[in-house]
């Protein structure tokens, strides 16, 4: 069955795999955006290069999934990464939260310990939607998590080791690994919502055990960080991303990340 068949013959369907490609595509493009800013601020060159990589990989994914709501008649990719209202949004407000005080080009007080903490939240998280994906009943969803899964073992491994060594390294890098676990914490409560499409997910067999994801999720974060001696602390929520309802950094982010496509349409992303 085609795109437009689906569309007609199934619309619980369409709109259900719509809106976890959404999610998919603008957790991925939001976090590419924040790690990018890091470019030539990294603590170390060997890391600058490293942590590029991952932000690359990241709007790579983002790519496919775009390319997949573009095949489903959604419009261009290229307008769909860049020219949807803040509303129209899904990522996770944890995503959107800045690096740090200040912005790239005027006086850059990053938090190293809060971005590796965000990665890693989000990496946990990616990696678990992975693994479910590749037994989804829509191939080309299969397709690209199998791509997409084998470069997510490479990123988590790497946060997992930063996590590690502010843990040991001394008191000072401990209680910034601590602030920056509050931090995130507080923020994190929509990165794990799978309401109100799970059912349906899992109906369809979309996202198989989506209801299950949340509570894998804080085990396999709560066995990481026990392991360090540090603990997860309660989630929070400042606004639900996966509704549309986002913070003012949103809007300063996409007015940014979208400046050259809405000067010149006609460039490629």
């Amino acid at each position: 069955m085609n795109v437009e068949d689906l569309r007609h013959a199934d619309s619980e369907y369409y709109q259900a795999l719509r809106e976890l490609l959404w999610q998919l595509a603008d957790d991925d493009l939001i976090v590419a955006y924040r790690a990018s800013e890091w470019l030539g601020l990294a603590p170390h060159v060997e890391e600058d290069v490293a942590f590029s990589s991952i932000a690359q990989d990241e709007m790579g994914h983002a790519a496919m999934y775009f390319e997949l709501l573009e095949q489903m008649g959604e419009g261009n990719r290229d307008d769909l990464s860049h020219l949807r209202s803040v509303a129209a949004r899904r990522n996770a407000v944890l995503l959107e939260e800045p690096n740090g005080q200040g912005s790239y080009l005027r006086e850059p007080h990053f938090d190293w310990a809060f971005t590796v903490v965000r990665h890693y939240f989000y990496d946990v998280w990616e990696s678990l939607r992975l693994r479910h994906m590749i037994e989804s009943s829509y191939l080309p969803l299969v397709e690209v998590a199998q791509k997409a899964i084998r470069e997510e073992v490479y990123h988590l491994a790497h946060q997992e080791l930063w996590l590690r060594k502010m843990a040991e390294f001394n008191d000072d890098t401990r209680v910034r690994l601590n602030d920056a676990l509050n931090h995130a914490a507080a923020l994190s409560q929509d990165l794990v919502y799978v309401e109100p499409w799970q059912d349906i997910w899992m109906r369809t067999g979309i996202l198989p055990e989506a209801d299950a994801l949340p509570e894998l999720w804080r085990q396999q974060v709560g066995r990481f960080l026990d392991s360090l001696g540090v603990s997860l602390p309660s989630l929070g929520m400042r606004a639900n991303g996966r509704l549309g309802e986002h913070s003012p950094y949103l809007s300063e982010l996409l007015a940014t990340l979208s400046e050259v496509y809405r000067t010149e349409p006609g460039a490629a992303w």
